[in-house]
């Protein structure tokens, strides 16, 4: 993060525009907007920018620019052609330690302006840390379309009742539950419809019948996919902004930990071979307590909590309990980790069945149905393989599979991180040894394998 994000209070603030040209008037027509206080600098000051004198209660210096024009300035913006004045401007505002921008010249900036959604008092900004405005300006726009101007009126209304919210629950906790189901529900749509009187009853009656009590937790049971955030559901990401506490293993990545709520409990649980963060046991007792405390949790797993994720372990202790919960589906390994390394898991002139295996060693050995899995016209996808790969081949060329049979193994699978080795079963092990391939990784085995060269289409950045 090159710049930290904020908002500052400029009402009736001292700030100083140097230049007044078209790009100098826009900056001023934003600061006007915040209340403050505008001093403009410029040699040449045009008629428009005259005539809003009043109007805009400008104080406007046709000069040249000097070090004192900065003294007791809250905000000091530089908008001229004049390389020589912006580095003037920058030296004297840094001097005395004033922020300072200056338009299109980030190397004298101590801070950049964002992209801006107004929707007072709702404000959302977007900043690329000036790597690229126009990038910036695209994303405003998106979300432009997706935040309707109602929402400066529900904001509104929000901040009218934040007082009696606060006097009447206690609880910070249990305050944010409550705006919560008010501002996703019939009061936000009643607001969003003009109907400002009806949403206001709507609203005290909510709040009259607000119970006190503990609010009761719940559980929610989210696959957070094979790796990359883009592949998270909608609902996953509705449910991560609500919880109280994030419960992850190590599958989840941090990319995926940020979309959480900022001021939410993080609680690392994960699982590696033969190192236990918390046993299995210890995880279903914890996500429980932690319900049955009031807490909203998201207990996030890697790909799909069903398919060798031990959810159902997790939610049968949930019900043993009577806690409430919810599973979320996620994206598995096996359809995204191939899907990204361009291999098909079924294909008319290779494969006509998939199976999913875990490779998991267990006291030395695999015990698996040997003689099924090296059956023809099928692909395996075997989980948690890596360790007992040499043993894996060796099985299968004994039951039946050429030594020619392919072989794949996807390390961090659709993320930037990808690497994907191709090989047989008679020198996978050796490729893999060569190639120092880590978990997390996915084996898939079948002739499908053959389609990689000519169907990868993701570029990892390694």
């Amino acid at each position: 993060m090159d710049y930290f994000p904020l908002f500052l209070k400029l009402t009736n603030q001292p700030c100083l525009v140097v230049g007044a040209g078209e790009v100098a008037t826009r900056k001023i027509e934003m600061l006007r907007k915040t209340g403050a206080q505008i001093t403009v600098v410029a040699k040449e000051i045009g008629k428009h920018l005259s005539s809003k004198e009043s109007d805009w209660n400008l104080s406007l210096r046709q000069k040249s620019f000097s070090e004192d024009d900065v003294a007791g300035m809250r905000l000091v913006i530089s908008a001229t052609n004049d390389r020589q004045t912006n580095e003037q401007v920058t030296a004297a505002a840094q001097s005395l330690g004033i922020p300072v921008n200056v338009v299109d010249n980030p190397d004298l900036c101590s801070f950049i302006f964002p992209a801006i959604v107004d929707r007072s008092p709702l404000i959302v900004a977007v900043s690329s840390g000036g790597a690229s405005p126009v990038l910036a300006r695209m994303l405003r726009a998106k979300i432009e379309s997706t935040i309707p101007a109602a929402y400066g009126r529900l904001a509104r209304f929000a901040e009218d009742f934040r007082s009696a919210v606060k006097e009447t629950i206690k609880q910070p906790a249990h305050r944010r539950i409550f705006w919560e189901s008010i501002l996703l529900g019939r009061v936000a749509d009643l607001v969003f419809a003009g109907k400002q009187e009806e949403a206001e009853r709507e609203f005290n009656i909510r709040l009259q019948q607000t119970d006190q009590s503990a609010p009761k937790g719940e559980v929610y049971l989210i696959g957070a996919g094979p790796g990359d955030p883009d592949l998270m559901t909608f609902r996953a990401l509705r449910l991560m902004q609500q919880a109280d506490v994030i419960v992850y293993d190590r599958l989840v990545s941090e990319a995926i930990l940020e979309m959480a709520r900022r001021d939410a409990e993080k609680i690392y649980v994960g699982k590696q071979r033969s190192q236990h963060s918390l046993p299995q046991e210890s995880i279903n007792e914890l996500l429980a307590n932690l319900a049955v405390s009031g807490k909203r949790v998201a207990r996030l797993k890697g790909g799909d909590p069903f398919i060798f994720g031990r959810g159902g372990e997790e939610i049968e202790t949930l019900m043993q309990r009577g806690i409430t919960f919810q599973v979320v589906p996620g994206i598995t390994a096996a359809s995204g980790c191939a899907s990204y390394a361009g291999i098909p898991l079924t294909h008319r002139d290779h494969a006509q069945s998939c199976t999913f295996v875990t490779g998991h060693l267990k006291d030395g050995s695999i015990n698996l149905n040997w003689k099924q899995l090296a059956a023809p016209g099928q692909t395996i996808v075997i989980y948690m393989g890596l360790v007992g790969l040499e043993h894996i081949c060796q099985s299968l060329m004994e039951h039946g599979c050429p030594p020619s049979h392919p072989i794949a193994i996807i390390q961090q699978g659709t993320t930037p991180h990808q690497r994907v080795v191709t090989g047989t079963l008679s020198d996978i092990s050796q490729k893999v040894e060569h190639a120092d391939i880590k978990p997390p990784s996915l084996i898939i085995v079948g002739t499908v394998v053959t389609l990689h060269e000519k169907l990868s289409w993701f570029q990892s950045q390694r």
